[in-house]
């Protein structure tokens, strides 16, 4: 079902001063899996897999199989917790994949001819580089597209001018929260422009 598969450990050594020992001693990454029936499970997977297998954007909003002793199961992942100023991943959240139920999941934002826009005369700004959606694992998209070809100078692009991929829902929106995607707005140095042409 999956071509994302991370191996882990069950724990039974629980805390902050747990999870510390483990990724300094270890150099394995705390974890928690929980979601459907079963109650939550504490596991430890090591550093370098996890640090690999999300280097793949994909791996974010793909369905991942996580072996723990294993037990295989499908999960997202729900959270990651990183190092501010390394990068490193301290912390996961998975959720259980659980067939015919929804899951909410973060899937990275890609924008599309942005050139377009560009040559009208406007600058770019992204306001997010991920979107909260809603659906079954099955429908679980890769990213969700923003196509900037006809965006004009001062366009506001909104969540609600998205086209949402069949069976998606973005959360935003179930929430009545119409939140900016992007904006095109107009060149902030045309005044200095204006002045040496005086």
């Amino acid at each position: 079902m999956t071509d994302f598969i991370l191996n882990a450990e069950a724990r039974n050594d629980l805390g902050k001063g747990a999870s510390r020992r483990l990724r300094r001693l270890a150099s394995q990454v705390p974890a928690v899996v929980y979601g459907g029936d079963a109650a939550p499970v504490s596991v430890s997977i090591l550093a370098k897999e996890i640090a690999k297998l999300f280097e793949n954007e994909a791996a974010f909003s793909h369905v991942i199989e996580l072996n723990v002793d294993g037990d295989k199961q499908n999960v997202v992942v729900k959270a990651l917790q990183r190092h501010p100023s390394k990068g490193i991943i301290l912390h996961a959240d998975f959720v259980r994949v659980v067939a015919g139920q929804k899951l909410t999941a973060k899937v990275p934002v890609h924008f599309v001819n942005e050139e377009a826009a560009i040559k009208k005369g406007g600058e770019i700004s992204h306001v997010v580089a991920e979107i909260e959606v809603s659906c079954e694992a099955k429908d679980l998209p890769e990213f969700i597209t923003v196509d900037l070809a006809n965006a004009e100078v001062g366009t506001i692009v909104h969540l609600s001018d998205l086209k949402a991929p069949k069976g998606v829902e973005f959360v935003a929106l179930a929430h009545g929260n119409d939140l900016a995607v992007a904006n095109v707005h107009a060149p902030r140095v045309a005044p200095e422009a204006e002045g040496a042409a005086e």
